[in-house]
């Protein structure tokens, strides 16, 4: 592809469906996050994120003593250290073409989802139609495609697991019973964890999910103790049928039935990342932390949103960039999920379809997601994903800028009806920034090194593409076709 370097970088409009993402070479490489927040005591699951040719073998430098790696996984697993502190460790991984090695820190603490969440959840496939063996075959799925060996690990089931509220949802003792398509949730849960990952779970704080299925009302403690006792890792606490409970939207109300969970959560025997489904009400994003959140929804249902102009993602994410100076290690705005692929329509939750995105616009999705520091689940088919769709979920430069340790969300550098410009710090003093034509022609976009903070630019990586573009430039420039992006680490 032609470039222009100097003064200017430029790109010239892009095929249909380019494979910007380049294939992991065969030599180890180790991603992920280089901090993992655990509270003290806590257990602890951690699948060593590696790409290369396999068979690959793991060691740990400096492994706490309470913690074990199985050598031929990579999965680390036992329990936190019992004291708060910052317990450095060196992980390696080798194989017949080489070696490759990185720190991590196991951060003991009080927070947990230093970096953002990054996995899959079922609603916007499955729905109602949601099965132990739709669950354990995205597990399956996630380690056959390569997506856990770039950091995603949250395997999260949404709403329909339970009974339909009423009558019969619960046994004689109040407590909550599985319906007929989930005969065995420890067992479940047992199964994500054998392969390293983490289980994910979903409940409503009112009488009734969105769905009408057994909310946790009145039984809150007893709810959280059995997702502990089954073995989860992640709640998504749906407000919905709360709407029935709350006396009004003033922010007492809107707070109650999150406080009150965070609270229950945190005197479990296990971690539990406690994500706030609430749609940005009261402008969560200002109160989300202090109530006990890892991550909350900024927004309405992406799925719901109506494109206009633009694809829903685009208005959906403008809004959550708007909160852009809230988020934090273990705080992150959640602007809901990766809709690419295959995946169904919320209005009748019908069957996946292939999405309609272009292939631009699918890279502006990722690209917006990971520069914005949200939560990286994506909710389209795993039994159904292609060689293109794994392009744009799987570059491991994208993904560091999200994992970042520095925990910066990206900050509005520009936005007109015609461009919208990204400028995200970086723990290494470097700034990502990510320039989108949201404009129906295609146009040149620039963003000086002023407008980056930076006195000048020292060199420009294209992070899709994973190459160097050039040194000592003024200012960045890209020609993009309609609803198109260039995504850089600026130095």
């Amino acid at each position: 592809m032609p470039l222009c370097l100097g003064l200017l970088a430029c790109t010239a409009w892009l095929p249909a469906q380019e494979l910007r993402t380049p294939s992991a070479p065969s030599q180890p490489r180790i991603h992920g996050p280089e901090v993992y927040g655990v509270r003290p005591g806590k257990p602890v699951i951690y699948r060593i994120p590696a790409t290369g040719a396999r068979p690959m073998t793991y060691r740990v430098q400096g492994l706490p003593a309470s913690l074990r790696l199985d050598a031929s996984t990579g999965i680390i697993t036992g329990d936190a250290p019992p004291s708060p502190g910052r317990y450095a460790v060196t992980l390696r991984a080798t194989n017949s073409k080489g070696s490759a090695r990185r720190a991590l820190t196991f951060v003991v603490g009080d927070k947990l989802a230093l970096t953002p969440p990054m996995g899959w959840n079922s609603w916007y496939t499955h729905y109602n139609r949601v099965t132990d063996r739709t669950m354990r075959a995205a597990a399956d799925a996630m380690i056959a495609s390569g997506m856990a060996d770039y950091g995603y690990s949250y395997v999260n089931v949404d709403d329909c697991w339970m009974r339909l509220a009423g009558e019969g949802a619960r046994d004689a003792q109040g407590q909550l019973l599985t319906n007929e398509h989930f005969p065995d949730m420890q067992a479940l849960a047992g199964y994500i964890h054998a392969k390293g990952l983490k289980a994910g779970l979903y409940t409503s704080p009112g009488p009734a999910t969105c769905a009408k299925y057994e909310g946790a009302y009145g039984h809150e403690e007893q709810d959280a103790r059995l997702f502990a006792e089954w073995g989860f890792d992640f709640l998504k606490y749906d407000w919905c049928g709360y709407s029935r409970i709350a006396k009004d939207r003033s922010l007492p109300e809107l707070k109650k039935p999150y406080e009150r969970m965070s609270a229950i959560l945190q005197t479990l025997n296990r971690d539990i990342v406690h994500n706030f489904c609430q749609y940005g009400m009261g402008d969560v994003w200002k109160w989300g932390e202090a109530a006990g959140g890892e991550c909350w929804r900024t927004t309405g249902d992406l799925g719901l949103e109506k494109d206009t102009r633009l694809p829903g993602f685009y208005s959906i994410g403008f809004k959550n960039a708007a909160a852009w100076e809230y988020a934090r290690p273990g705080a992150w705005n959640d602007p809901d999920y990766i809709l690419i692929g295959w995946y169904g329509d919320a209005r009748g939750m019908r069957v996946p379809q292939k999405a309609r995105l272009s292939a631009g616009e699918q890279y502006s999705y990722m690209s917006m997601w990971s520069l914005m520091a949200a939560p990286l689940i994506f909710s389209g088919d795993m039994e159904k994903l292609d060689p293109f769709t794994l392009n744009v979920l799987c570059n491991a430069e994208v993904l560091a800028v999200n994992q970042d340790v520095l925990g910066r969300q990206a900050r509005i550098v520009r936005k007109t009806e015609e461009e919208f410009i990204l400028a995200k710090p970086l723990a290494d003093g470097s700034v990502a920034v990510g320039l989108f034509n949201i404009g129906e022609n295609q146009r040149t976009l620039a963003v000086t090194a002023g407008e980056l903070g930076l006195k000048r630019v020292r060199g420009v990586r294209d992070v899709w593409r994973q190459r160097e573009l050039g040194r000592s430039l003024e200012s960045l420039r890209v020609q993009l076709p309609p609803h198109g992006v260039e995504m850089f680490r600026v130095r």
